[in-house]
């Protein structure tokens, strides 16, 4: 008989939800196992110990090692584990939902497949960057020009406050040295964004792949959705970032997004932001049941029930 240590598994229920939870903790140059649950951290320093429930994204940096036990409690607790090499990013991994339902998904796909529903969805994404302004009738043509205007706004202002040279972004996954501090510090503080709304999509039951504004890519949703953060977050942090000149520009980042986070309430705006665009409102957690039977005329029925008809044989 298979003896196996550690804490059950819990029920979705019992776990924290997302947005009670920390935004991401990055590691490096470690090894990771479990004690029950927590996961343990070794380094040269010595061990330390993070409550697993408690945690949203891990980000793995180089030089790190994980046990089958410790993803296992990863897994479990719906933890994204996002690996990250030491100048990209990459995804590999993430956590279960944690929702039993596939409401908001269903939804999600509904409004992808509807021309007029995409469209409608991507303007009220549009419409939480421009909340004084009416965009209803405005063509994605023109969203992406009004955006395209703003962005670049941004740019000129943060490089106007922090004196910091901006010319445009521009960076290369394979060649990260090439880009300016901005640049840099820009591509560091993405990627723990994009990490942050991964968890936040995949928690909440919703694909990654299915977009309204990005399109054709397995984070399209992903990106929707950091998208709707980056001009009071990573951006201004980047010139900050370049003004300061820090020694290591991508941890100094990473520190300062992950206050900037706590300090705007990121997480728990994307889980709100997240049910707004898909739910028109209607959207309630019910954990009376998890598993329903289709019917195109009643719609969903109870499963594990007899629907013999009588007299039927």
């Amino acid at each position: 008989m298979e003896i196996r240590a550690g804490i059950e598994k819990p029920e979705i229920q019992a776990l924290p939800r997302i947005q009670d939870r920390m935004t991401f903790i990055y590691l490096e140059r470690c090894k990771i196992s479990r004690d029950n649950g927590a996961i343990t951290v070794k380094t040269q320093n010595g061990i330390t110990n993070i409550p697993a429930a408690a945690v949203s994204v891990l980000l793995l940096g180089p030089g790190t090692d994980v046990t089958h036990r410790a993803m296992e409690l990863i897994g479990d607790m719906g933890v994204t584990v996002i690996w990250v090499g030491e100048h990209g990013v990459r995804f590999y991994a993430y956590g279960r939902a944690l929702t039993n339902h596939s409401t908001l998904l269903l939804r999600q796909a509904q409004l992808v497949s509807n021309e007029k529903k995409h469209i409608q969805v991507a303007r009220m994404m549009y419409q939480l960057r421009f909340p004084n302004e009416d965009v209803s009738k405005l063509t994605m043509q023109q969203l992406r020009g009004r955006e395209g205007s703003r962005v670049r706004s941004i740019y000129r202002e943060q490089s106007k406050k922090w004196n910091v040279p901006w010319k445009k972004r521009e960076y290369s996954p394979d060649d990260y040295e090439s880009g300016d501090p901005v640049n840099k510090s820009l591509s560091a503080g993405n990627a723990c964004l994009y990490g942050l709304a991964h968890a936040v999509v995949c928690a909440l039951g919703c694909s990654p792949g299915l977009g309204f504004v990005h399109v054709g890519h397995q984070l399209s949703f992903v990106y929707d959705i950091a998208d709707l953060y980056k001009a009071e977050t990573t951006i201004p942090i980047a010139f900050e970032m370049a003004a300061e000149d820090p020694e290591d520009i991508g941890s100094a980042t990473r520190r300062r997004l992950r206050d900037e986070l706590k300090k705007g309430r990121i997480l728990e705006r994307m889980v709100h932001d997240i049910k707004f665009l898909l739910s028109d409102g209607e959207y309630q957690e019910d954990y009376k049941s998890t598993l329903y039977l289709w019917d195109n005329i009643e719609g969903d029925v109870e499963h594990g029930v007899s629907y013999i008809e009588a007299g039927d044989d």
